[in-house]
C-alpha cells in the first residue's frame, strides 16, 4: 500500500477561512425595536441607574434619618412606622380585608400574586414590541398597580400621627428612677405610669414629668385637677399619699 492512498480529504463549509471581528450587528432598519447589548443597552442601563443613584444619595444627605430614643419592649404603646417603601403594605393591612383574620391574604398572598406576576412578565409576554400602545395589556397593568402604590403611600402618610410619632420617638433627658420610693409606688398605684411609662418619661398620650421645673404644690394640683388632656379625678389617694407623690414628681431632675 502506497503512502497517501485510501485517504480522503473533507471540507466543512461551516468553519470560515477568515476571523472577522466581534462586531454588533447594525440595527438601524429596525429603530426602536431593538439594539445591541453591548454597549448600547448597557451603557443606557448604567446611566439611568447613576443618575438614581446620585439622587438618592442627595436626598440621603438633605433629609438624614431621624434618630430615635433607644427601643423599649416593654412600652406597648409604641406604634412603629416603616420606611417609605413599605408604606403602601403596611396602609393595605389596615383594611378589614387584609388585617385581623384575613392578615394572611394581606401579608402574603396579594402581595406574593404581585411579585410574581412580575416575574413571571418576562415569560408570559415574549412579543418583541417594545413600544407601550403594542403591549396594552403589561402596561395597563403596571399602571394599575404604579397608581395602587401610590394611593396607598399617599393614605398611608396623610392618616398617620406624626405628631403622636414625634412624641413617642423623641430622645429624652435619663434620670434614675427609684421604684422602691413611697412616691413612685403612689404612682404606679394611680395608673400614672399607664400614660407617663415606667421610667415617667412620657408616651405618645402623655408629657415626661421628668425635670417639670414645677414646685410640688403645682404638681399636687394638676394630679387632683387635671391639666389639658389629663382629666380631674384620677388620683384616688389620701391628702398624705398627694402630698408624697407631688414631691417625688418635683424632685425628679434629668441628668
Amino acid at each position: 500500500m502506497h503512502r497517501g492512498k485510501g485517504m480522503k480529504f473533507v471540507g466543512d463549509s461551516r468553519v470560515p477561512a477568515e476571523r472577522k471581528p466581534n462586531i454588533p450587528k447594525d440595527y438601524s432598519e429596525y429603530p426602536g425595536k431593538t439594539e445591541a447589548f453591548w454597549p448600547n443597552f448597557l451603557l443606557k442601563e448604567w446611566m439611568v441607574g447613576a443618575v438614581f443613584l446620585i439622587g438618592f444619595l442627595c436626598l440621603t444627605v438633605a433629609h438624614p434619618s431621624p434618630l430615635e430614643r433607644i427601643a423599649d419592649p416593654t412600652d406597648t404603646s409604641y406604634i412603629p412606622l416603616p420606611d417609605w417603601y413599605f408604606l403602601f403594605l403596611y396602609q393595605l393591612l389596615k383594611y378589614s380585608y387584609a388585617s385581623g383574620p384575613y392578615t394572611v391574604v394581606g401579608a402574603i398572598i396579594m402581595p406574593g400574586l404581585a411579585f410574581g406576576a412580575l416575574l413571571l412578565a418576562p415569560f408570559l409576554d415574549r412579543g418583541p414590541e417594545r413600544r407601550p400602545t403594542k403591549r396594552p395589556v403589561a402596561v395597563g397593568m403596571m399602571l394599575l398597580t404604579l397608581a395602587a402604590i401610590v394611593f396607598l403611600t399617599w393614605e398611608s402618610v396623610v392618616t398617620h400621627d406624626w405628631e403622636a410619632a414625634a412624641e413617642q420617638g423623641k430622645i429624652r433627658a435619663e434620670v434614675e428612677i427609684d421604684k422602691n420610693a413611697d412616691g413612685y409606688k403612689i404612682a404606679q398605684a394611680n395608673t400614672c405610669t399607664t400614660c407617663h411609662g415606667e421610667n415617667l418619661q412620657g408616651g405618645p398620650a402623655a408629657p415626661s414629668l421628668v425635670g417639670t421645673g414645677l414646685s410640688a404644690e403645682e404638681v399636687a394640683k394638676i394630679a387632683k385637677d387635671g391639666q389639658g388632656s389629663m382629666p380631674g379625678g384620677i388620683f384616688k389617694g389620701t391628702d398624705e399619699e398627694l402630698k408624697k407623690l407631688a414631691e417625688f414628681i418635683a424632685g425628679l431632675k434629668a441628668e
